[in-house]
């Protein structure tokens, strides 16, 4: 196993939901020795998890605790040579379909980017490949199913993909190697807003002048207190919010 692979399992472990039903395990356990204490620690912890499941607390993490990067339109990308599209998960299994799709996430990003690719006329890449999750499996490689996508459901094509890459940083280094002989170095890039500080980080040290053009940014479903109920939506988000907060810090960003 390689050290990276570790990373999605210790991810999983420490963001919720695992990390506080861990934690309450852990209290209960100590609560033999320590009723009170033990007892507090897990009513504390299963707070928590519930709290990070009402959507109105993972929206306002997500203004609190990330840099916020500003929404892009056509106009703000006049002086970039390219835009880039993050990979963000592959469906490897659609049988709708016959083929492997793209996640929800890498959807989104990439039916931006080729709205933004249509209406500037800037050729269009796509960084993605497997996931430290993935690797090891057969599971095809993300910029493969991107390329396929766009181009039979939007007729656009990609100038350029990578698929090695597994992580952020990776998607920033393979694709610069990619686009260094046509002479790239100024792009767009497109991911969700609480991932767009991190792909930032990397794909400035990766030596490119970048825009940035977020989607899917974290708000409000609702008006009423359903905003203020837990429910599976809000805790995704919490968990992505508190997962590109850690990232950021590891990475030396945050």
């Amino acid at each position: 196993m390689q050290l990276g692979e570790l990373k999605p399992i210790l991810a999983a472990l420490a963001l919720p939901p695992a990390g506080p039903l861990l934690l309450a395990l852990a209290a209960l356990a100590l609560s033999r020795w320590h009723r009170r204490a033990g007892n507090t620690l897990a009513v504390l912890a299963i707070a928590a998890l519930a709290a990070l499941s009402c959507n109105a607390v993972a929206v306002a993490l997500a203004h609190g605790i990330l840099p916020q990067v500003a929404a892009a339109q056509p106009r703000d990308l006049q002086r970039v040579q390219a835009i880039v599209v993050l990979g963000g998960g592959v469906e490897p299994e659609a049988p709708e379909y016959g083929s492997a799709q793209l996640g929800p996430y890498a959807y989104g990003r990439l039916r931006y980017g080729a709205w933004l690719a249509k209406r500037t006329g800037k050729p269009l890449a796509y960084a993605g490949g497997q996931g430290w999750s993935a690797v090891g499996t057969n599971q095809e490689a993300e910029a493969q199913v991107a390329r396929r996508l766009v181009r039979d459901d939007y007729g656009v094509a990609l100038r350029w993909q990578e698929g090695r890459s597994r992580d952020t940083r990776e998607n920033a280094d393979f694709i610069a190697q990619a686009m260094r002989p046509d002479g790239i170095r100024s792009v767009a890039v497109v991911t969700d807003s609480w991932h767009m500080p991190r792909a930032l980080h990397y794909f400035r040290a990766a030596g490119f002048e970048v825009v940035p053009a977020p989607t899917g940014f974290p708000h409000a479903r609702d008006d009423s207190i359903l905003e203020w109920i837990p429910s599976a939506e809000g805790l995704l988000l919490s968990r992505q919010v508190l997962r590109e907060w850690l990232a950021l810090r590891v990475a030396g960003a945050g």
